[in-house]
Formats: C-alpha cells, sequence, structure tokens
C-alpha cells in the first residue's frame, strides 16, 4: 500500500508540474498578445491627434494642413518621455517613431515592450490610417 501511495503522490507531482508549465505559457501568450493590442490602440489614438493637428490653423499649434513639422510635442499623446527632437515617443505599451514627415502623410512605427522584434508600420493621412502591419 505504501508503494502505491508513493506513486500516486508522483503521478500528481508530475501532472501538476506539466499544468503550471502550460499555465505559465498561456499567461505569456496571453500577456504579449494584449501589448500587441495596446499598441495598435496607442498608433489609433496617435493618427486621430495628428488628424487633429492637421486640420488645425497654424495660428493655433496645428499644421495648417501639412503633416511637415509633426512631432509628439505638438499633438496630445499619453507618452512617459520624449525624444528631444520630439520624434520618439517611449510609454509602457512601446516606442513610438514619426519619420518620412510631408505635407500629406506621415509614417509611424511602433516596436512593442514585451519583444522588441515585434514592430507595427502605419501611414496616416488626414483622413487616413493603414492597418498597422507586422514586420517580420
Amino acid at each position: 500500500m505504501g508503494q502505491q501511495q508513493l506513486l500516486l503522490v508522483i503521478l500528481v507531482t508530475i501532472i501538476v508540474g506539466i499544468a503550471t508549465v502550460v499555465a505559465i505559457n498561456t499567461f505569456s501568450s496571453a500577456s504579449e498578445s494584449a501589448n500587441q493590442d495596446a499598441v495598435r490602440n496607442d498608433m489609433a489614438t496617435i493618427a486621430a491627434s495628428a488628424q487633429g493637428y492637421f486640420i488645425k490653423p497654424a495660428m493655433l499649434g496645428g499644421g495648417a494642413n501639412s503633416f511637415a513639422a509633426i512631432t509628439f510635442a505638438n499633438i496630445t499623446f499619453a507618452a512617459d518621455s520624449i525624444s528631444g527632437d520630439g520624434l520618439t515617443a517611449y510609454n509602457a505599451n512601446g516606442t513610438y517613431v514619426i519619420s518620412g514627415r510631408s505635407a500629406t502623410d506621415f509614417d509611424l512605427n511602433a516596436t512593442t515592450s514585451s519583444n522588441p522584434d515585434i514592430e507595427f508600420t502605419a501611414t496616416v493621412t488626414q483622413d487616413n490610417m493603414s492597418v498597422p502591419t507586422l514586420v517580420p
């Protein structure tokens, strides 16, 4: 009877260990997915704020129908910090970079904080933002 109980305890320990590993992997995957969703949401927020900047007259601090001078310093975005040139912003979700500025559009690149290898890119125009895509 003692050997059966010992084998049962070992079997239960192995099953609990496997279940713990599966739970940790599932949580990690869900956490990374949530971070990617948060980055996409931040990109939509940046695009909406940039479009507001685009239509606002220069006298009121806007772009006067141009994205040529857009920076994170002149749009509304909840960033923890902004680079000196105003083209890079950081928050808990990731890093966001404005590039390719022109009068009609600009590119927005984002890198997730959970995995620096995951990057999204979008082009923002006066009335549209391309769907962010994953860059391999």
